[in-house]
C-alpha cells in the first residue's frame, strides 16, 4: 500500500470515499496543482515518446489502447540516451525479465532459480542497496548528455530572416482521432496581447473568428 497519494483538485478524487480509503490504510492525501505534464520536462518527453510507440504500432485509431501495454513494457525496457539506463532498473534496481527469457532460460534466470530463499533475499537485498548510485550516475549521465547536446546544438545556430509564423493545433475541423495530425496552419501572428491571446491570420492575409491561446500553438520559420 502507499504511505501517501498525490492528486489534483478533481471531485472524483477528493470524496468522502476516498477520504475514508485513505483512513482506513492510513494513506496521506496531498493535493497539488492541477496536473500540466509541460511543467515537468521528464513527463513530456516520456509522453512524447510514449505516444510516437503507440502511434506506429496502431492500424486504427480505436485499438491504440490495446497496444499502450506493450508500448509501455517497450520503453520501460529500453536504455534511454540520457540516463544510460532503462526505466525500470532505475525503478526496481534491476533489469526486467524478458519474455524469451521465460522460454529459453537467460544465465541470469538459470543462476537465479539455483538460489534457495535466503540466498535469493540476501542478493535482492544487495541490489537494492546499489540503486541509489544508480540514479545518481544516471542523473550525472543526464547531464553529461544535456551539455553535450546543448554544444551540438549551438554549433548548428544560423540566423535565419523572414516571418515567425505558428502553426496552430486549437482550429482543427471536425472530430480530432487520437494519433491524427495535432498541428495545422501555417498562420501569421497579427496581434499578441499580454495576456497569451493571439490574433491569427492565413498566409493570404485572412483572420481567423476567434483568438487563441499562445500555449495552443508552435513557432517554426516560414
Amino acid at each position: 500500500m502507499p504511505e501517501r497519494i498525490i492528486s489534483d483538485n478533481v471531485l472524483n478524487l477528493n470524496n468522502s470515499t476516498v477520504a475514508e480509503v485513505c483512513s482506513q490504510f492510513n494513506i496521506k492525501h496531498h493535493n497539488s496543482s492541477p496536473y500540466r505534464p509541460k511543467m515537468n520536462w521528464a513527463v513530456e518527453a516520456a509522453n512524447k515518446n510514449i505516444k510516437k510507440i503507440v502511434g506506429k504500432m496502431t492500424e486504427t485509431y480505436k485499438d491504440w489502447h490495446e497496444k499502450l501495454p506493450f508500448a509501455l513494457y517497450a520503453y520501460r525496457t529500453s536504455v534511454r540516451t540520457s540516463t544510460g539506463a532503462t526505466p525500470f532498473s532505475l525503478v526496481y534496481g534491476i533489469e526486467a525479465v524478458l519474455p524469451i527469457e521465460v522460454e529459453i532460460p537467460s544465465l541470469r534466470v538459470f543462476s537465479e532459480i539455483k538460489l534457495d530463499e535466503a540466498e535469493w533475499i540476501q542478493a535482492r537485498y544487495d541490489q537494492l542497496n546499489l540503486i541509489e548510485e544508480k540514479r545518481l550516475r544516471a542523473i550525472r549521465h543526464g547531464q553529461m548528455y544535456q551539455k553535450r547536446m546543448m554544444r551540438v546544438y549551438d554549433k548548428t545556430i544560423r540566423p535565419r530572416e523572414g516571418p515567425c509564423t505558428e502553426k496552430d493545433s486549437s482550429h482543427t475541423k471536425g472530430f480530432q482521432r487520437k494519433m491524427d495530425a495535432e498541428l495545422e496552419g501555417p498562420y501569421v501572428v497579427k496581434k499578441a496581447f499580454s495576456e497569451g491571446a493571439l490574433i491569427l491570420t492565413e498566409m493570404d492575409g485572412k483572420s481567423l473568428p476567434n483568438p487563441v491561446n499562445s500555449d495552443s500553438v508552435k513557432k517554426y520559420f516560414a
